[in-house]
């Protein structure tokens, strides 16, 4: 295996991940001390601040790389997506392996960065990185594979947050690093229970065992031929690519940190027989190597870059979104729609189990959406039917539920009205995602009294009363402004006094004839029950049937 270091370089590289050094100095100290208090007064005339100007205050260029006009996480997610949406992703910066190292030494030296600072970063931008693509529902059994340095402990790190995040994290540790530091991180990891396995435990094929295996072995200052029993780790994890193929067999996903352990930092998987990894997370600023990455899923971690430091090496990287600790780097891969699929693991929703009465039973699982903290639980796609006998849904929100019924609220004279004016039945759908249920509602509708509409409306913020009023729900308008300078002058009118009801506005409600509840299960043998009245002795009871998935 070529060394790692480029050819010339007499540098000597003591880092292993995110930009980590260990090598601090007293003088570093010192700076970082002397910095602490006038690192941006652009009129200090402290030699040291001076010495390193160049590097600590930023210049104004035509293309601002000052990181602090991202958006922050309170900036709104429509925000964030327009930073996205005029953010280039073909500019991002790569470094070349001088270049990271220089950063390290300046994060910490000058800007007072620690290695178990720096650590501790990396290695949640690596377990949120995971957690966005790998859900654990599907991918919990993740194994940490741990080099001697930096690298291997921002893996460690990664454990212990995915522990948290509800994954089972396992972690092979076998060359370990007798420092303070590690050997806190052990400790840590030993106190959550986590497993630790040896490399002769594990199993030759890591996809009988494990989900997810991180490759936390060797950073992008490693250079050399690695060496036992980190070589073996590494084909073991090139096998697991090869073995892609296999029929009815799901292998382990890869995510490599930084730099994929055994590739050249600068030109990647030089011969094409190196780890072939599904995720990278790079660190601080991917690295010139990996641009060589095929995977579908390559993201960016370690929100720590200062201003002076993007200024310095011209760093073009993507905001992140709101409190994310990582961001996807590039367009999101192509995805074959075909091969979309959730595999549900929920409790079994037996018979015996439900509620006699379908609204008690609603009631049960409304409540549960509700202590799940669910978005918008009450959201129900509402379908009708004209005349025509076109169906249309759209989402709309429950506002009422008695033993009449469910009830919502809109225009009367919007398609919606005018379907149920020449067809008054609808269907309704409540979905909650995170609870792998579903249930769906049918019967006829009817407009509920004037007095409870009135009570409702009335109930409503004042802005949302005013726009009830500018609505003309389903008709043509030129362009937004309109809306908002009719907004404007109701505002003004209604400033003072009580705003009175639309007469063409109100509630409906859908009285049931029709309950199914819906939970998903493994291989598709989902639960369905259908509650559907009869009559005994005059009596209307509610008769529950299994439906097939």
């Amino acid at each position: 295996m070529r060394s790692l270091v480029p050819k010339g370089s007499s540098r000597s590289m003591t880092c292993l991940c995110l930009t980590h050094s260990l090598t601090q100095t007293h003088s570093h100290n010192l700076l970082a001390t002397t910095f602490s208090s006038s690192l941006y007064n652009s009129n200090n005339r402290n030699p040291l601040f001076q010495l390193f100007s160049g590097i600590l205050r930023p210049r104004i260029r035509a293309f601002s790389t000052d990181f602090r006009s991202a958006p922050t996480p309170t900036a709104s997610s429509s925000a964030f997506a327009q930073s996205m949406a005029n953010f280039d992703a073909d500019s991002v910066t790569y470094l070349k392996q001088r270049d990271a190292a220089e950063i390290d030494e300046t994060l910490m030296g000058p800007l007072g960065f620690s290695v178990d600072q720096l650590m501790e970063l990396a290695g949640l931008s690596v377990a949120t990185s995971i957690s966005e693509v790998y859900k654990p529902s599907e991918y919990s059994r993740v194994l940490t594979i741990c080099g001697p340095g930096n690298n291997g402990g921002d893996g460690l790190v990664a454990a212990r947050h995915l522990h948290h995040f509800g994954y089972k994290p396992f972690v092979c540790y076998p060359k370990r690093t007798p420092k303070p530091l590690y050997a806190g991180l052990v400790t840590q990891l030993e106190a959550l229970s986590i497993p630790f396995f040896s490399v002769e435990e594990l199993p030759s094929d890591l996809s009988n065992g494990f989900d997810v295996v991180i490759d936390a072995m060797f950073g992008f200052s490693f250079h050399g031929s690695p060496r036992p029993p980190f070589d073996d780790l590494i084909q073991r994890l090139v096998s697991l690519h090869n073995n892609n193929n296999q029929i009815g067999q799901k292998r382990s996903v890869i995510v490599s940190v930084d730099i994929p352990s055994g590739w050249h930092v600068e030109e990647g998987d030089v011969d094409g027989t190196g780890i072939k990894p599904d995720m990278l997370v790079s660190l601080t600023a991917p690295k010139l190597g990996a641009k060589k990455f095929g995977g579908p899923h390559h993201f960016l971690g370690g929100r720590f870059v200062p201003p002076a430091i993007a200024e310095k090496y011209k760093l073009i990287l993507p905001p992140y979104p709101g409190t994310s600790m990582c961001v996807r780097i590039g367009k999101p891969p192509r995805i074959d729609i075909s091969a979309l699929r959730e595999n549900y693991i929920s409790p079994e929703f037996l018979e015996e189990q439900v509620e006699a009465d379908p609204f008690n039973q609603f009631h049960k699982w409304f409540n549960d959406a509700l202590a799940a903290g669910l978005k918008e639980p009450n959201a129900m796609s509402l379908s009708t039917v004209g005349k025509d006998g076109k169906p249309s849904s759209r989402m709309v929100l429950l506002k009422g539920l008695d033993k009449e019924g469910f009830v919502w609220y809109t225009n009367y004279e919007s398609q919606k009205a005018r379907e149920l004016s020449e067809n008054p039945r609808a269907s309704l759908l409540f979905y909650w995602d995170g609870l792998n249920r579903q249930v769906r509602v049918e019967g006829p509708v009817q407009k509920v009294s004037d007095e409870e509409s009135e009570q409702y409306f009335h109930s409503r913020p004042r802005g949302s009363q005013i726009g009830a009023i500018v609505s003309k729900q389903s008709t043509v308008v030129p362009g937004r402004h309109v809306l908002y300078q009719e907004y404007k002058e109701l505002e003004e009118k209604y400033s003072d006094g009580l705003i009175p009801k639309p007469k063409n506005w109100g509630g409906y409600r859908l009285t049931p004839q029709l309950f199914e509840f819906w939970q998903g299960q493994k291989s598709r043998l989902h639960d369905r029950l259908q509650y559907t009245p009869h009559e005994i002795n005059g009596q209307r009871l509610w008769k529950v049937d299994r439906l097939a998935p």
